[in-house]
């Protein structure tokens, strides 16, 4: 008897800390968590592991609040669409409120920790929520610029990370904002090329161009030239502290323009197939330029 009880027990909690997962998203809070640690080493003159430790809770507090926010204002839209209608609030496993109850704790908790790094670091993580729950969530089914004004709160994680170990905001971390900034429209428009069906159920207008056509992937193939120049700068020693060595920049040159030919064949196929690839070459892109940034300070 005590056996059954602790089984349902063990299977009750393993329900609910995987619905908590899911309305924080955590794969992506933890990949963002990942280019705010990215950020901090790239800034410290000295690794503390308390900062990291905040940085990393903060953080991740932050990253899941957004996405608990903007799941309860999508809750009717989500349940329109193949990819999210099993969410826990269109599945009715967890109800607005409780959604609600999780977003505010973990916003508390995560300006708090934040605050405890730096203030500047607190403000822009508030920011970063403002922006994605107040304006990109609402403008998504209002027209394709939502993409544009979200690529602002997702491109502050990397600098973040410079922010919380320096308390300052300068074109070092302004560089790191910008190379993550250019990044995210080659993403997502990958991302939209390939669930386009799943959004037009729900309205949301994801693409450039409103569909898969060559002007969208034009558009791509351009944003994804700005960011590999961006990514490139700090080679030339206008970045301030942030440098990068010419065999660190040839290896981030190389990495951008594989996501390049992955772009150019989207252009030329103009299929779901294309896109994931290049939805897949991004994301290891931009962990693998982290990675590159990050050991080329240490090693040259």
């Amino acid at each position: 008897m005590k056996s059954a009880v602790g089984s349902v027990k063990s299977t009750s909690f393993s329900l609910v800390f995987s619905d908590f997962k899911e309305i924080t998203k955590a794969k992506l809070a933890i990949s963002v968590v990942f280019s705010s640690i990215a950020g901090y080493f790239l800034g410290a003159y000295e690794v503390s592991v308390t900062s990291l430790l905040l940085l990393t809770f903060g953080g991740y507090c932050m990253v899941g609040a957004s996405n608990a926010y903007n799941q309860i204002i999508e809750k009717d839209l989500d349940a329109l669409m193949k990819r999210t209608k099993n969410r826990p609030i269109p599945s009715g496993r967890m109800s607005p409120k409780t959604a609600l109850v999780i977003a505010i704790t973990l916003t508390l908790l995560g300006v708090l920790a934040l605050f405890a790094l730096s203030p500047k670091t607190a403000m822009f993580g508030a920011i970063s929520i403002f922006l994605y729950t107040s304006v990109y969530t609402p403008l998504k089914t209002k027209t394709p610029l939502s993409v544009f004004v979200g690529a602002f709160p997702g491109a502050i994680p990397f600098m973040l990370g410079w922010v919380a170990a320096t308390d300052d905001f300068g074109i070092e971390p302004g560089t790191l904002f910008m190379i993550q900034f250019f990044w995210q429209f080659p993403h997502f428009w990958a991302l939209g090329w390939m669930l386009d069906e799943d959004y037009k159920q729900a309205g949301f207008k994801m693409l450039p161009t409103g569909n898969r056509d060559t002007g969208t992937a034009m558009q791509i193939i351009l944003y994804t030239i700005w960011m590999i120049v961006i990514s490139i700068v700090p080679v030339f020693g206008f970045t301030g502290r942030l440098q990068l060595s010419v065999t660190a920049a040839v290896i981030v040159f190389l990495a951008g323009l594989v996501m390049l030919l992955f772009a150019f064949k989207l252009y030329e196929k103009r299929d779901n197939a294309s896109a994931r690839k290049l939805m897949l070459a991004s994301v290891t892109y931009i962990s693998l330029i982290q990675v590159v940034y990050v050991m080329d300070k240490f090693i040259s």
